[in-house]
């Protein structure tokens, strides 16, 4: 299957906190990663998995500030980590933003996947 080469994403980190659920975007993110190329499962998600499983490099994060939004995201990756927990991954497909004259409408976004790194590897790579 051929990509699109622009797939824009941005990967987000959470905190892992008690009710809060992996498929709903959390309402608190620390740090915050843009990436213009790219951004699909089976490219950027197997390349965050890989990453925490093994320490493989990733390349062309750029780091953005976390109020900084975009209106033309395919998707959303959220890590989700706690120290003495097991990392959690959640990929959003972005369902895009549909301009009504001087105020956008955001559609609801689909979560297409939850689980660990290992789960994801198995699932796209």
């Amino acid at each position: 299957m051929i990509k699109n080469m622009a797939t824009r994403a941005q990967v987000r980190f959470a905190t892992r906190e008690e009710g809060v659920t992996f498929s709903e975007h959390p309402s608190a993110i620390h740090a915050q990663f843009y990436v213009h190329n790219d951004g699909y499962p089976e490219f950027l998600g197997v390349e965050i998995a890989k990453s925490l499983l093994d320490s493989t490099k990733v390349d062309s994060w750029e780091i953005e500030y976390l109020d900084t939004k975009h209106t033309d995201l395919d998707y959303i990756y959220y890590v989700w980590q706690v120290s003495g927990k097991t990392t959690w991954i959640s990929i959003f497909k972005v369902a895009g933003y549909t301009i009504y004259g001087d105020r956008a409408m955001e559609y609801k976004d689909e979560c297409i996947f939850v689980g660990e790194p290992q789960k994801l590897l198995e699932k796209y790579d």
